[in-house]
């Protein structure tokens, strides 16, 4: 059984509380268990966080190395700020699917540039929770 890890950065414990006209009215429970059940369809296992902090971020993604086969990873606002987390992405040698609920480049321009979209295979941005689904979906192609 492949195993996912999927993360998500500052602010996304408050969803459906934050600007729902930009993030929706989901909140991040339902988001991860619309997780499971595409994984769960994918024959896959799913290891679902959200941390505030990048440090914590960073961890989670260097223990990632040998355990997981894959990393699904919406930093948020780190996303436009944090070269540690892309020096962490560029230890793994799994896929990572980068998501965004809203779609950063049609935001204000600080949002434009992303640090992880280089080491990324595939992004989805602007789907809503439907874009982790999508993510999964790839993966399990990538996967095989």
């Amino acid at each position: 059984m492949k195993k996912i890890l999927i993360l998500n950065g500052p602010n996304l414990n408050m969803l459906g509380l934050r600007e729902p006209h930009i993030y929706g009215d989901q909140s991040l429970q339902d988001v991860e268990d619309l997780c499971y059940e595409t994984a769960h369809s994918h024959n896959m296992k799913i290891d679902f966080r959200q941390s505030n902090h990048e440090g914590e971020l960073v961890d989670w993604i260097q223990e990632a190395r040998g355990v997981q086969d894959a990393v699904v990873i919406n930093a948020a606002a780190y996303t436009h700020t944090s070269v540690a987390i892309h020096d962490a992405l560029k230890l793994l040698d799994v896929p990572i699917i980068e998501v965004h609920l809203s779609n950063p480049k049609e935001r204000e321009e600080f949002r434009h540039h992303s640090y992880i979209e280089s080491v990324a295979k595939s992004v989805f941005a602007g789907h809503g929770a439907k874009g982790y689904q999508m993510a999964i979906d790839r993966l399990a192609e990538l996967l095989g």
